[in-house]
């Protein structure tokens, strides 16, 4: 039995500051009051116990308290991304079998393809707040969210979180971090997202503070730190450089109650780690996915300085191996088990089981030191990680392929300064006519987010292919390799 988190820590904790947002902040008692309120309106919209709700919306304090309504309401969340297309989000309702979709007004034109009721959440606030009787606990195996992450298929997967795993995965990060009196998390990340979710679940089930802002930005990230108003705060790579930069223009200093800045969503480049270390700043790399509830190893802090580029040892609750690992040092798939791992999948994917052999497959080549610390070597040897967002090059291939005069196409990663990686598509046309790059960003630009969209379009006679007739990406990195040169010369 797993205690409804927010109806335990507003009455343990009523008074302590719950969430900040643009100059207000609510304490757990008022947090719980406006979230009672938003599960009475979910009562009025038709949704009970079980019903399933897709959100769509920023990071804001109304999205904030709507996720904690839901888990009042005993309402299962398909957290979308906003940076889809309207497309991609009416496959993602349909696979959830969502019940209804409440999104933020300005997602409004994102949802023409809503194949369930839909509330923009002007009129959500509207609606009267009918008597609801909270869901004051949970099975651990009851669904709070679905995230989608897309598949190598090219189809992207809703994985099922349920109380027990992101409540193990609270757990275990403060048992790797610690806690303090006066704690309070910086909050840039999409809401919508697993880092973003798992914030608000660490917080209160630690009774701290979430200090809520709509997006990243450097300037105020610096300011908060430096006044010493949080302890924490969660970045990848693209945003720890822009945070660094800012540090390093305006000569601030990092307090020694700043803590944790937790650096995950792909691979931190070394030199970001060592000028961290010159200006204070404490960055702990992190490794996890949707799959295991945010984190599943992550760098303590005490080894930050002499473990660079590690992900750290596997958190309490996880146990991680290196299938066919024959000691340290030696590479192969990283493997994961614990209680936040997922039970599996929803939809389209539900008849396929999460683990194999009682052990989640990632997909990523990592390695133990002799210390026992992770190294991750690659993360996924297709996958796209682009200014922390997740990118499947079979998914790109799939909407390009739909093209009348693309035959063959294939896609991979391409360095990018600003973002860490962007795609890349090397098509073969269906014959010899001309097609105009314009025109395929275009055609991509209508059916998929605009970070999927491949940066380059170059044109090829034959795509490279080994003896089994396999697509070789390797050959086509090599060959975006030099398609970035060129670009920058």
């Amino acid at each position: 039995m797993i205690p409804n988190w927010l109806m335990k820590r507003a009455s343990l904790s009523p008074e302590a500051p719950a969430l900040s947002f643009e100059g207000e902040t609510l304490s757990y008692a008022e947090l719980y009051d406006r979230a009672m309120d938003h599960a009475g309106k979910l009562r009025a919209a038709g949704l009970h116990a079980g019903s399933r709700a897709a959100l769509l919306g920023g990071t804001s304090a109304e999205m904030a308290v709507l996720i904690h309504g839901c888990l009042l309401a005993g309402v299962e969340m398909v957290l979308l991304n906003v940076r889809l297309t309207a497309e991609e989000i009416g496959y993602q309702l349909g696979d959830a079998a969502a019940d209804l979709l409440i999104c933020e007004d300005f997602c409004i034109p994102q949802t023409g393809s809503a194949n369930c009721g839909a509330l923009s959440y002007s009129d959500f606030s509207r609606l009267p707040a009918h008597p609801v009787e909270p869901e004051r606990e949970w099975q651990d195996d009851r669904t709070l969210t679905i995230m989608y992450t897309s598949g190598t298929t090219g189809f992207p997967k809703g994985v099922r979180q349920t109380a027990g795993n992101h409540t193990a995965s609270a757990v275990s990060a403060v048992l790797n971090s610690g806690l303090r009196d006066g704690d309070a998390w910086l909050h840039m990340m999409p809401l919508f997202h697993i880092s973003g979710f798992s914030i608000l679940a660490r917080a209160v089930l630690y009774g701290t503070e979430v200090r809520l802002f709509r997006k990243f930005d450097a300037y105020l990230a610096a300011e908060e730190i430096g006044s010493g108003r949080v302890s924490g705060m969660s970045a990848v790579a693209v945003t720890l450089e822009r945070l660094l930069t800012e540090f390093e223009r305006s000569g601030r200093t990092v307090p020694e109650t700043f803590r944790t800045l937790l650096a995950g969503g792909g691979p931190v480049p070394v030199n970001y780690l060592e000028r961290a270390q010159r200006i204070g700043l404490p960055v702990l790399q992190t490794y996890g996915m949707t799959e295991t509830s945010s984190q599943t190893a992550t760098l303590s802090a005490g080894d930050a300085l002499r473990k660079i580029g590690s992900a750290g040892k596997p958190l309490f609750f996880s146990d991680i191996r290196i299938e066919g690992a024959a000691g340290p040092g030696s590479r192969g798939e990283i493997l994961i088990r614990g209680p936040h791992v997922t039970k599996g999948y929803v939809g389209r994917h539900s008849g396929k089981g999460a683990l194999q052999d009682g052990w989640l497959h990632s997909g990523d080549i990592g390695y133990f030191d002799e210390d026992g610390f992770l190294f991750v070597s690659d993360r996924r040897s297709d996958l796209i990680i682009s200014g922390g967002e997740n990118i499947y090059p079979a998914e790109i291939e799939e909407v390009l392929a739909a093209h009348p005069a693309v035959k063959e196409a294939g896609v991979c990663a391409m360095r990018d300064e600003k973002w860490g990686a962007v795609p890349a598509a090397f098509i073969k046309t269906t014959g010899p006519q001309q097609l105009d790059p314009e025109d395929l960003e275009i055609f991509c630009r209508e059916r998929l987010a605009a970070y999927k969209v491949p940066k380059v379009f170059r044109f090829i006679e034959e795509m490279p292919r080994n003896s089994s007739n396999k697509l070789m990406r390797s050959r086509l990195r090599e060959l975006a390799a030099d398609e970035n040169v060129d670009r920058q010369h």
